[in-house]
């Protein structure tokens, strides 16, 4: 194989690219490895934003070097000239470089290798390894997704989305994310959890692809379903049944918490460290007991009846959310009728919670969906979020929670 394209293997140039030179220079302390190129006539004189063929205008500030991939324990640099040119759309710009995306100093290969890493791996390696600051990795993930989502239109054919919000930060400080349910990705994050943070996602949704989406996942928040009813008059608004059985679970806390405090005041203190330690028997699902915590809630079955009745109620309501349907319907309307009548004051109140979300709870169980695809993205950006500890700025966090849960998340250099 030649000198020259053996070089040209090792940075990742084609062949529309010459190498001039290969030089050992000292820099910042440290020998690297600077390769000098420069492009072939047929490929100059191109806009870096747009591509297009444009007359040249200068020749900018001279010639510039790009971080490269590192060759064995040397760090890499290409230099060559960077003229800019006069493109009719956006006015004087620097030329396009094939190896580097516009306005970057690295290369693209440089620039994937640390996407890939920092999706799948902690702040503190990707800095060691590749020998550069945390904030230079949040400047390569906004480009790298800003480049990917340029070229494809991320809210294309978007009809099923489900919206909720997650903490980012300390001092309530959130996050309004949108995934699509048929795709699986996260398609938009956005600063905030109110309504004008969630028109922002609408405005770039525009009015006609707003009228497109069918179906809206949400936790029965009236901020998302406001604005969902206001920008997308032909969407069925889903409040997911999981949240459903949560405000079960937390009525069946509050009924505990009573009881124990009863328990508490009347001298009964065994009892009352009994009652104490049932919480997560009375939580769990029935078939996940264990030997123990079946004995707990025998104990309570026992002890309490009013406490049972408020298990029993919270059971039956996962039954019939689990079930879905035309039956499932049909057993949540028998189930209102149970809580209503039990005289629980915090079913009764959770009963006429589930009456005024009605309509969203009966179009999740006939639709079929839930919001399991964005709680499990949530689970995933609060490990992003663990692994990427340092980030200042929340825009850094929603590059690379798009980067790596929206699809957008390159293989490594020379993979396929």
């Amino acid at each position: 194989m030649l000198r020259t394209n053996l070089w040209r293997k090792l940075i990742g140039v084609d062949h529309g690219v010459v190498i001039e030179d290969v030089e050992l220079e000292e820099e910042d302390g440290e020998e690297v490895v600077v390769v000098h190129v420069r492009l072939r006539k047929d490929r100059r004189r191109r806009c870096g934003r747009c591509g297009k063929r444009a007359p040249g205008y200068d020749q900018g500030e001279g010639r510039r070097r790009w971080r490269s991939l590192d060759l064995g324990t040397l760090r890499c640099l290409l230099e060559a000239d960077a003229p800019r040119v006069s493109c009719p759309e956006h006015g004087p710009t620097v030329a396009l470089v094939p190896w580097a995306r516009h306005a970057a100093g690295h290369t693209r290969a440089f620039d994937d290798e640390v996407c890939w890493l920092v999706a799948h791996s902690a702040k503190s390696t990707v800095c060691e390894l590749l020998r550069i600051a945390w904030r230079t990795v949040g400047g390569i993930v906004d480009r790298v997704v800003t480049d990917a989502r340029s070229a494809h239109d991320p809210f294309s054919e978007l009809v099923r989305i489900g919206i909720d919000e997650i903490s980012y930060k300390k001092g309530h400080r959130y996050l309004t994310v949108v995934v699509d349910h048929d795709s699986g990705h996260l398609v938009w994050a956005g600063v905030g959890r109110d309504k004008a943070s969630l028109s922002g996602f609408f405005d770039l949704l525009g009015e006609d692809r707003s009228g497109e989406i069918e179906v809206v996942t949400a936790d029965g928040a009236s901020w998302i379903a406001d604005i969902v009813k206001e920008r997308c008059p032909n969407a069925t608004v889903c409040i997911d049944a999981f949240h459903v059985v949560a405000w079960a679970t937390e009525a069946l806390d509050e009924v505990r918490r009573e009881v124990w405090n009863d328990a508490r005041r009347a001298g009964m203190r065994a009892q009352a460290k009994e009652l104490k330690g049932c919480r997560f028997a009375l939580w769990k699902n029935p078939e996940d007991l264990t030997r123990n915590q079946q004995a707990k809630l025998s104990f309570v079955a026992r002890t309490n009846r009013s406490l049972y009745r408020a298990y029993l109620l919270k059971e039956q309501l996962r039954v019939a959310i689990k079930t879905k349907g035309d039956l499932g319907l049909t057993m949540l309307e028998h189930w209102l009728s149970w809580a209503q009548r039990s005289r629980i004051a915090a079913f009764v109140e959770l009963a006429r919670k589930i009456r005024r979300h009605l309509p969203g709870i009966e179009a999740a169980l006939r639709e079929n969906v839930s919001n399991a695809l964005i709680e499990s993205t949530n689970t995933k950006l609060r490990l992003l979020q663990r692994m990427a500890f340092g980030f200042k700025e929340p825009e850094h966090l929603i590059a690379l929670a798009l980067l790596d849960r929206g699809g957008y998340c390159p293989p490594l250099p020379g993979r396929a």
